[in-house]
């Protein structure tokens, strides 16, 4: 399809019409008898997929059958409460849930020779491509795959076929680029097109994917209080979309910083995260704007768990996050991590490798059990006595007795970095 476009000359956020009609315009021509919606799930509110996925249900249900199939990775499934939070009144009995380990079909092989390749050596793999097998369902003659494109630690920029991948995908892929993303380091991806991992799913795009019925509806988004502004709107499915979408990505999701601030101070929304493996984000984008020997303070009132997954928190509880070396050496010794390098990748980028210290304020967690995965504890309530996110204001903020910290809103939306380490 021609690619749809939108980014406002005047630098302007995309009104709710221009939106609109993007969406009208994307499917006036195609005549639709059954249609497969691949949003994200919660843990990307603002990414604004909620909204365009009622758009597209409230045009496309009266004339089609319309199923949706959020993109869950290894989260856990949505309930009806927040999927009334983020997609309205769509009635949740039209809400499939992905279960990466039993409903995926295998459509072939990213060659370890590639793998060898795009890695500089670093992996020597093949990669599965395993996708849910309501994907390949000659049923739907629509698949529209909707997401946010903005910084992610383990494949450079989200979203595009990675929504496909490793959203609707299975453990295989997920493990692999997984660790590819952890071997090849997140300071060299995050925030950049083309990284090894990318290249993985670009591979898998084209010799996999190309012939399904499938576009991509792909935003790029700030935060605007408690929603967000779309700054760019690209509906096709090639390449040439994405690549324009990373562009405005880098321009409004990064934030380049002259000084390494010494403090962080980071609060994670009580809607998206519920667990160390999604509210880690808070440590991903600040790894490269924090100085060493400094602190990140993770505000994080609603986090309960580690994992998303049962078996996944537990391993998470057994090994801690332990950094890089350690956790390349359990994966060659130890075979529960070896079977599930997701984790193995998760214990890298959850930690500092000593460089800073993390503390998670909690109340919904035990001091024995942040102190048990290696983090510092503080008492939620306790902390924001001093942070209070009500009056914090993002960027630096100079404390009462003269503390500086540097604080963000919502990790989820973009990268901080220390300029010299980006460039």
């Amino acid at each position: 399809m021609h690619t749809i476009e939108i980014v406002n000359e005047n630098k302007t956020p995309i009104t709710d019409e221009q939106l609109e009609k993007a969406i009208i315009k994307s499917i006036s021509k195609l005549t639709l008898k059954k249609v497969l919606l691949v949003p994200p799930d919660l843990t990307r509110f603002y990414s604004m997929a909620g909204k365009i996925t009622k758009l597209y249900y409230d045009l496309l249900i009266n004339d089609c059958i319309v199923d949706i199939l959020p993109a869950l990775g290894t989260h856990e499934k949505m309930t009806k409460e927040e999927c009334s939070l983020m997609f309205g009144d769509i009635p949740y009995e039209k809400f499939i849930v992905h279960d990466w380990k039993n409903d995926v079909v295998k459509l072939g092989e990213v060659p370890a020779d590639y793998v060898f390749e795009v890695s500089e050596g670093l992996v020597n793999n093949k990669i599965d491509v395993e996708i849910n097998k309501l994907l390949i369902d000659k049923s739907y003659d629509l698949i529209i795959s909707i997401g946010q494109v903005v910084p992610h630690e383990v494949v450079g920029m989200a979203n595009y076929s990675k929504n496909i991948l490793v959203g609707c995908g299975g453990s295989n892929m997920i493990n692999q680029s997984h660790m590819l993303g952890a071997l090849y380091g997140m300071e060299r991806m995050m925030g950049k097109d083309y990284t090894p991992v990318r290249k993985v799913f670009d591979y898998a795009q084209t010799h996999f994917l190309g012939n399904m019925p499938l576009f991509y509806v792909l935003t790029v988004t700030t935060q605007n209080q408690d929603s967000a502004d779309i700054h760019g709107l690209y509906i096709g499915n090639t390449r040439e979309a994405f690549s324009k979408a990373v562009r405005l990505s880098q321009e409004k999701n990064l934030t380049y910083l002259d000084k390494a601030p010494k403090k962080v101070v980071v609060y994670l929304d009580e809607k998206e995260f519920k667990s160390t493996w999604l509210g880690n984000k808070a440590v991903y984008r600040t790894r490269m704007a924090i100085a060493d020997d400094g602190e990140l303070i993770i505000l994080a009132s609603s986090v309960k768990k580690f994992g998303e997954d049962l078996e996944i928190d537990k391993l998470i509880r057994k090994y801690g996050y332990i950094g890089r070396e350690k956790a390349l050496k359990l994966v060659d010794t130890k075979k529960d991590i070896k079977d599930n390098l997701s984790v193995a990748a998760h214990l890298i980028h959850g930690s500092s490798d000593g460089r800073f210290t993390i503390t998670y304020a909690v109340d919904k967690m035990t001091r024995e059990e942040i102190e048990g995965v290696g983090y510092e504890y503080a008492d939620y309530n306790e902390t924001i006595k001093r942070y209070n996110p009500k009056t914090l204001v993002d960027g630096i903020n100079i404390m009462d007795d003269g503390e500086e910290i540097f604080y963000i809103s919502n990790p989820a939306l973009g990268l901080w970095a220390e300029r010299k380490k980006f460039f």
